[in-house]
């Protein structure tokens, strides 16, 4: 934890004694995770139970979304995903579909960023280790992120309940 100034104070409480009392003040630093919430408007194409189907069309306006970045529009698509109604709904309401932030970059974390240090390091520890050719390492780093993807794939209902949309009308 990062720490800024320190107020001191100083009581005289005779003449031989003081007592010195020191309050540190946190700092906000800009490595805080800021937990804001990414928002997208749709329309609500279903429902089942507590859950909504939405339809999102994402264009060429997302440019101004914090979140472009992460995401893998091109000019427009269409995606449908489920959230969770905060409010009644019925199927044709328009809606707004928030998620936080840090969900979206750990989405990118375990999609993107993970499987690559996977491959990379099966790639550096079979070069070190074996004299095998560079076909063979290649085909079994690729055969590690198949690996990667099909252990994710047995945590799909634990992350679903982590990753989760809310749905509000709009």
């Amino acid at each position: 934890m990062f720490w800024g100034k320190k107020r001191i104070k100083i009581k005289k409480m005779s003449a031989h004694a003081c007592v010195c009392k020191i309050n540190f003040v946190p700092l906000q630093s800009h490595f805080v995770l800021m937990d804001e919430l990414i928002r997208h408007t749709g329309i609500v194409s279903g429902i089942n139970g507590e859950l909504a189907h939405v339809q999102i069309v994402q264009s060429s306006a997302c440019s101004a979304c914090k979140a472009k970045s992460m995401c893998m529009s091109t000019e427009s698509q269409q995606k449908e995903l489920d959230a969770v109604m905060l409010e009644p709904m019925q199927a044709g309401d328009r809606v707004e579909v928030e998620v936080r932030e840090h969900l979206a970059w750990k989405a990118v974390l375990l999609a993107y960023v993970l499987p690559f240090i996977v491959m990379m390091s099966v790639i550096a520890v079979l070069d070190v280790l074996t004299g095998w050719d560079e076909a063979i390492v290649g085909t079994v780093a690729l055969c590690s992120i198949a690996l990667y993807y099909l252990v994710l794939s047995q945590f799909k209902h634990r992350l679903q309940k982590q990753f989760t949309f809310t749905a509000r009308k709009a």
